[in-house]
């Protein structure tokens, strides 16, 4: 089935990576480092990137954070991760560019929030300043509206002005004009500023759904600048997830989201990482991008009262994004497979011929023995108490013989032993 049409928007670079026009959809993330702690700091853009997230934001909130951004780049480059850096700057980002410039030479993108870039007279001055630092190293910028931090001048303008109305606005229509208003008016303010229009980026923040859902398609049928898709303060674990997919699936369906950041509030001591993976998954289960291969299986019932075939679906989908590092280098379209994991006979065989490679697993009363499928076609069936290390093994060789680019070298297999299968 063909792909809902993209929304036409003006493309943007950002440092190597482009942002709307035809470009792929970007996913993006940010850092939850202290930014003046440049190892820290390193090492999470680092695990970022490896990820899959294409560009990473951080804050720059203060001076010793703002000196610490050019040693990161530096860092970052030394180690061949060159992945773009993009500031995000609240209250003092005009003060904090104008004292380190170097700053500002390192990133390859600044995020404005209009709602605290200055307060009454101060706030063009200010923005201003921005915005002319940004047109000096030839940064692209994001107008980055938060309803958290909404400009209350412009907020009440506009009550004051949907209070003369013959038929006034509910408050929250108000409220969402406000950031859309926000977003454009900021963004005309700033090509007036000579900021090309091929420099800009939007995204207007908000943590309820059907109010991004909104604010979105209003933005989208009033402008074609680049816009950055996320849900703000999304949440913890599943509800963030749920929201998260929940508001960014119906406008991306809707050809509506040019980059996409998915803003899950870690567990303590959690892996930030996961937000990038949300964020391609989303992409992925909706075929937009194919980032790796997908692992399909069963949720299970009373025929699977084992956790056998769990555990493998686990193994398998680990595996996989431990080997897609060096996979990507060896294999031309890799991450377009799926791999299926089924749990028993009755949609175990139909499924794994379905998928590029797939196991039936015996369920409850079943015979003890596994059938494998290739593209379709049993090939093998696996027996005795090495099943998941056999087609592990499995999994390997089908890579390095569909996906080999021509003339390239097979990636070093994994240290996986030898698979032991059986015919039937």
């Amino acid at each position: 089935m063909p792909l809902p049409p993209r929304r036409r928007s003006v493309p943007v670079r950002v440092g190597h990576v482009t942002v709307g026009g035809t470009a792929p959809i970007v996913v993006q993330s940010m850092t939850n480092t202290d930014t003046a702690d440049v190892e820290a700091t390193v090492r999470q853009v680092r695990e970022l990137a490896l990820a899959g997230s294409e560009v990473v934001r951080i804050t720059v909130n203060e001076k010793e954070a703002a000196a610490a951004v050019p040693r990161i780049r530096e860092r970052l480059d030394a180690l061949g991760v060159n992945v773009p850096l993009v500031g995000d700057f609240h209250f003092n980002g005009h003060r904090l560019l104008t004292e380190e410039p170097a700053c500002a030479e390192a990133l390859a993108k600044l995020r404005i929030n209009p709602g605290n870039v200055g307060r009454g007279s101060k706030r063009d001055p200010q923005f201003a300043n921005m915005i002319e630092i940004a047109n000096r190293y030839a940064k692209p910028v994001r107008i980055g509206v938060n309803w958290g931090s909404l400009d209350q001048d412009l907020l009440t303008r506009l009550m004051d002005e949907n209070s003369k109305r013959e038929q006034p606005w509910d408050a929250m229509d108000v409220v969402r004009e406000s950031i859309v208003v926000s977003a454009l008016e900021s963004a005309a303010r700033a090509e007036e500023l000579g900021m090309p229009h091929d420099r800009i980026v939007i995204s207007a923040k908000v943590s309820g759904v059907q109010d991004l859902i909104s604010i979105y398609r209003n933005l989208a049928k009033r402008c074609d600048y680049p816009l950055h898709l996320g849900l703000t303060e999304a949440g913890m674990g599943s509800k963030g997830i749920v929201a998260s997919t929940a508001a960014m699936a119906v406008l991306l369906q809707e050809g509506i989201g040019d980059t996409i950041r998915v803003s899950l509030t870690p567990e303590p001591g959690g892996d930030r990482t996961n937000e990038v993976i949300v964020a391609q998954e989303i992409l992925q289960t909706m075929g937009f991008r194919a980032f790796t291969p997908m692992v399909v299986a069963c949720p299970g019932c009373g025929r699977t009262t084992s956790t056998y075939f769990q555990e493998l679906a686990q193994d398998i989908q680990s595996h996989i994004r431990h080997r897609m590092p060096e996979w990507k280098k060896h294999y031309a379209g890799v991450e377009e497979m799926t791999v299926a994991v089924m749990g028993c006979v009755v949609n175990g065989p139909g499924e794994s011929k379905h998928a590029n490679i797939g196991i039936s697993l015996p369920g409850t009363g079943e015979r003890p023995v596994a059938p494998v499928y290739e593209d379709g076609e049993k090939t093998v069936t696996l027996k005795g108490d090495r099943i998941a290390e056999e087609f592990q093994e499995l999994v390997e060789r089908y890579v390095a013989r569909r996906y080999a680019r021509k003339g390239a070298p097979s990636a070093a297999p994994a240290s996986t032993p030898a698979a032991t299968a059986a015919d039937t």
